[in-house]
């Protein structure tokens, strides 16, 4: 891989744009104790559903949730909360999802702007759905600084299938063999590799660098160290 030949970047938002931890470790706690009445107990069960340990807070490593779409996430909450329907969970989950506070995995404005004056064009591809994708990344003032963003409900599916991917590339005019694939999860990168771009893996997200080498070009503590990798001043 050529960095030099790289003309368009695809980011994935959780746990790359922004670091997972802070933000949706947060989110779990809110949205299982308000799933769940301020029942304690209850939300305990409910995040054992998922793959969360409300006592300490976290994900487990294997989690679906980490990589996972809102509709999965529905379809593995439903049997548990009949007195919802799925479309009332799902904006239940989507208005949560919207208010979680983001943390940038690093300062977001300058870099991407630093990317784009270097000519490169910009996406992001996430797995969220899309209105709290455009929630999360206008509150970090940094949707304008993007030429496509795409939700897992944008119409192109999800990863780690290609089709965000591919439609990132078909949007901004650049071949997939141009294009870099920057994501924390092997959906990210698997769906990198089925569209045919160049991955880079961060390791801002919940998996560790030996999950994510046997999909990746190259690993990176996190998305500051790109512009050093492209070679731009």
């Amino acid at each position: 891989m050529d960095p030099r030949q790289i003309t368009a970047i695809l980011f994935d938002k959780d746990g790359t744009l922004f670091d997972f931890g802070a933000t949706w470790n947060a989110w779990a706690k809110a949205f299982l104790m308000r799933l769940a009445d301020n029942d304690r107990d209850r939300a305990v069960a409910l995040g054992h559903v998922i793959g969360f340990d409300l006592q300490a807070g976290v994900f487990a490593p294997n989690s679906f949730v980490i990589a996972g779409t809102p509709d999965e996430l529905v379809a593995t909450l439903a049997p548990h909360c009949p007195d919802l329907s799925p479309k009332a969970l799902f904006a239940l989950i989507n208005e949560e999802a919207a208010a979680a506070p983001m943390s940038e995995a690093v300062p977001l404005l300058p870099l991407l702007k630093q990317l784009a004056a270097a000519g490169l064009r910009l996406g992001v591809a996430t797995n969220d759905a899309e209105a709290p994708a455009f929630a999360h990344l206008d509150a970090a003032g940094v949707r304008q600084n993007f030429d496509f963003i795409a939700g897992s409900d944008s119409g192109y599916g999800a990863k780690p299938e290609p089709g965000q991917l591919l439609a990132f590339c078909s949007a901004v005019g650049v071949e997939p063999s141009r294009a870099l694939m920057v994501g924390d999860s092997t959906h990210d990168l698997i769906a990198g590799r089925a569209a045919g771009m160049a991955t880079v893996a961060v390791l801002t997200g919940p998996a560790n660098a030996a999950d994510l080498e046997p999909f990746a070009d190259l690993v990176l503590p996190d998305i500051g160290h790109l512009p050093g990798w492209l070679g731009l001043k």
